[in-house]
Formats: C-alpha cells, structure tokens, sequence
C-alpha cells in the first residue's frame, strides 16, 4: 500500500511519527460508460453553456455565487484560506468512542508508526484499549483541515475522518410520525422482537451480494450464457395490523 500522509501524532509533549495508509475501498464493479452503438468509451467535455464551445481546462476558473454574480477565486484566496500545513495530528481530547454520532464518521486510515516512534506508538494504542477512549484531534490532509478520531482496532491505531457540525443537515423538514401513536402492546412485542434478533455484531456475516452476482451475470454472458437468476420470494400484502404482524414475526424467527 501506498501512505497517503506522512506527519506525527501529538500526545502531550510525545510525538510519534507515523504514515498513513487507506484503510477502506470500493466493492463496487467498475463499470466504463460506452457508446450503446459500438461500445466505444464515453469522454466528457467542459462545454460553455452559452457558445457550446469546449473550454480549455487551462481557462477554468471557479467561482461563488453571491447576490446573483460569481465572485471569482484565485490560487492566492485559496492559499490565504487554507489552514495552516501542519504534519501534526494534536490530539486534543479523549472521548468514549460511543458518544460519536455514527453519522458523523467518514473515512479512515491505518496508522503506521516510523521505526523512531514506535514505543511510544504502543504506548498510546494499549493506553487507548486500556482507558477504553478514542482521542479527539485535527489534521491537514491535501490542504483541507480535518476532524477525525484516533482510535484502536484489532492492536492497531486507526485515524477516521469524522464530519463537522456544518456538514449535517438539519433533519427539521422531514415528517415523522408520533410516538404516542404505538401502544404499550405493541412496543412490547417490538422489543421482544429486537430481542430476539439480537446477537454480537459481526462484520464478517456480511457481504457484498450484489456486486457478487453482478459479477457472476457479467462472466456467464461473456460466454454467451445467460445466468440463472435467484427467483425473489413473494412477500404477504401490508396489512394496517401492526400488532398481528410484529406477532407473526416473533413465531417466523422461532421457528
């Protein structure tokens, strides 16, 4: 694997110099866009929607629009904007790992300490799986600042990206139902059912299946075959009993 940053992380008055590595990557297939004619590849131009003309990529500018009128950004802005480019992780609170939203995470990487830092690399990992924490820190990561976690996994230091505030949306336009709506009856044999269906988690029962199959139709129709498709179980009408239904799940999980 190739690091993607190379810097330190600062704990306390200690700095351990580590690199970073992706630790996560697309399941997905992937698929080129082609031409339905004569399967040739698809290319995409920056077109001037006012003249229909190709603009050269060297005459590309950006630009925010403020009042109705694009103010136009320079290399100079965006310099001035940036952070400023520390190769430091300063760890700058410890947490428990629980109390961070899911919905704040983003993506993460491995931490690999350096050969001078590699004591006090251990040090922080059996300190983090001893206290049970995950520390709180910022880093510049291709010149935009970062939030993100540290934290252990499997004796190994995992640094995830985690979003700002800014970045979640406000969930005040979306339309729920009323809680007062679900009777005690039916609250407890919903629970029963979670119950029920609870087990540890464990990542490795889950897999990507449709790429899977994907793959499998893709391979039979090379060779001229056509895969056989997986017949989808038919499912019983939605009915307004809830509480018929969440009983008929507890006996389908029995048995």
């Amino acid at each position: 694997m190739k690091a993607v940053w190379k810097g330190s992380i600062g704990f306390g008055l200690v700095n351990i110099p580590i690199r970073l590595f992706s630790a996560v990557q697309n399941s997905n297939l992937d698929l080129d866009m082609l031409d339905g004619k004569d399967h040739s590849k698809i290319k995409f131009q920056r077109i001037n929607e006012n003249t229909g003309k190709v603009v050269p990529y060297e005459r590309i500018v950006k630009g925010f629009l403020l009042r109705d009128k694009y103010v136009i950004l320079d290399d100079d802005d965006y310099e001035d904007a940036s952070p400023e480019k520390s190769k430091m992780i300063e760890l700058e609170n410890f947490v428990d790992i629980d109390e961070i939203n899911p919905i704040y995470y983003e993506s993460s990487y491995y931490a690999e300490p350096e050969k001078q830092g590699q004591k006090a690399y251990a040090l922080l990992l059996k300190a983090l799986i001893k206290s049970n924490k995950a520390g709180v820190a910022r880093f510049v990561l291709r010149s935009t600042e970062n939030l993100c976690v540290i934290h252990p996994m499997d004796e190994i230091i995992v640094v995830t990206k985690i979003r700002f505030p800014e970045e979640i949306r406000s969930h005040e336009e979306i339309e729920v139902p009323s809680l007062a709506a679900i009777s005690k009856k039916e609250l407890d044999v919903g629970l029963a059912l979670i119950k029920q269906y609870t087990s540890d988690f464990d990542i490795t029962g889950f897999h990507d299946e449709y790429s899977k199959e994907l793959l499998r139709i893709i391979k039979a129709k090379a060779k001229g075959k056509r895969a056989t498709v997986k017949k989808l179980k038919p499912r019983e009408e939605l009915s307004d009993d809830l509480y018929g239904q969440l009983m008929k799940s507890l006996g389908k999980k029995g048995a």
